[in-house]
Formats: structure tokens, sequence, C-alpha cells
């Protein structure tokens, strides 16, 4: 073999060797980086769980939106949202004051009622997150009210129900819509809430309690006559299109929205 041949060979071999070398190098710094994005997760998702223990919700629920900001491709991705939505219904039911909501001073000649009139919010929600048990208020006393409206957003193809509140997602549940699509789509207003309603079928009342009253627990009426929100005696049927154009839910379900949302909210339903 002749020097030039001999050199060019050698040439070839050294590119070879750092052409390995680099890639070597760059699959434990893409290693590193994984490693280094795993551990902050982790370091994150203890962060959480330290503020839960703590009871500081508004931290922990933070920390969770970082989770699922940061690490979008994670598969507790799912599990992180579920911790968002369950801080987000503890945070309405506490006296924790949140960035929508205020610490009101009851003024003499309040009721809930009109405080509750005031702030567009329920009387249901101001009692559960001031821990009242009756509607006696004095004067002088603070308490957190609610102040930031509520929306729902109806999917019928999915059958889910989102409650939200400027336009962040505060709760997703799971609902039935109506068998062949007949629930009717469009924005509608909440004219009417029953607790413990009759159902007023053809040729018949049944009363509330009953296994035969459909309505379950809780009825949430529409500006639509004849169509609603209300709960269920058939919670296995929930995910599906079955009920006669009613939105259906399970009956912790509706009764945890009834207390929260006031006559007034706007619910979109869409296909």
């Amino acid at each position: 073999m002749d020097k030039k041949k001999l050199i060019i060979i050698s040439g070839i071999f050294i590119l070879i060797v750092i052409f390995v070398a680099l890639n070597i190098k760059r699959g434990k710094i893409s290693l590193n980086i994984k490693s280094a994005s795993l551990g902050s997760a982790s370091n994150l998702l203890n962060q959480a769980r330290e503020f839960e223990k703590k009871n500081d919700l508004l931290s922990a629920k933070d920390t969770y939106v970082k989770l699922v900001n940061d690490f979008p491709n994670s598969g507790e991705v799912m599990n992180w949202q579920k911790k968002i939505e369950d801080l987000n219904i503890k945070l309405l039911f506490s006296p924790t004051i949140t960035p929508k909501s205020v610490l009101y001073e009851i003024k003499p000649g309040d009721t809930l009622a009109k405080i509750a009139k005031e702030f567009k919010t329920t009387v249901d929600l101001i009692m559960k997150s001031n821990n009242l048990t009756n509607d006696r208020i004095v004067p002088g006393r603070k308490i957190k009210v609610w102040t930031a409206p509520f929306n729902m957003l109806v999917d019928k193809s999915g059958n889910i129900l989102m409650l939200k509140c400027d336009e962040e997602v505060i709760k997703t549940y799971v609902v039935s819509t109506g068998k062949n699509n007949c629930t009717p789509g469009g924005t509608y207003k909440i004219t009417n809430k029953l607790l413990n309603p009759a159902w007023f079928k053809t040729g018949a009342v049944v009363p509330p309690g009953s296994s035969q009253n459909v309505l379950g627990t809780r009825w949430m009426g529409f500006d639509l006559a004849g169509y609603g929100i209300h709960g269920t005696t058939e919670p296995q049927s929930l995910g599906k299109q079955v009920t006669q154009g009613c939105v259906r839910m399970a009956n912790p379900d509706v009764e945890e929205l009834y207390t929260i949302v006031p006559v007034g909210t706007e619910v979109t339903i869409v296909d």
C-alpha cells in the first residue's frame, strides 16, 4: 500500500472515531437532560404534596398547574389535571380567599340571600365556603364571597359537562345526553333550581325520592321548556346518549353543581 492511500485510510478512520465519539456525547447529554427533567417533575410533585399536607391549597394548585405546563408529554398529565380540578372544588368550598373571591364585611340589614344576589352567587356556596350551618349572620363579621361568573359547556359527543370560570375549567363531569343526539344544541340559561324535584310525566306525578323518579335529587331548568340538568336513578347509564333530551348527572355531582351555580348561569351545548 502506497503512502498516499495510507494517509487517506487513516484520515477516514479518524473521522469515524470523531463521529462516534460525538454521537456518544450527544446521547449522554440527551440522557442527562431527560434525567434532569424527570428530576424536576419529581421535585415539583413532592412540593405539591407538601403544600397539600399543609392545607396550602392555592400553592398546591399552582404547582400542579406548573407540572402540566412544563411536562405536557408526561404520562401523569391526566392525574395532575384531576388533582387541579379536585383542588378547585376544595378551594371553592373553603374559606381560602382566591383571586376570584373577596372577603366581605357583613353590614346591618344584610341577609345571605341579599349578599348572594349582589355578587351573583348562591346562598349555598356562601354557607359552604364559610362553614355556616344556618343563614343567621352578624354585622361586622367577614365572610368569603365568590365574585367571578360561572358558565357550563356540555359536549354531547364526549358526554361531558365542563364547569368553567373566566375560561378556566374548574371541573369536568361525566353526564348522559339525549339518545339519537336529541339534546338541543345552543346557548341557554338556568332559569330555575329545584331541590328534590317531583317528576311530572304523562298521566302521573312521581314524588321525590321514588326509585321511579328519573330526575334524581336536583333539577336546574333551562330557558327552553322541558329541558335542564338533573340527577339520576340510573348512574350506570352515565357517559351515554340515553335521555329524552336533558343532561343527566350522578346525584353527588349534580348536588355539587347545584351548590355552585346560580340562576342565570349560561349553559352552552355543542355536538
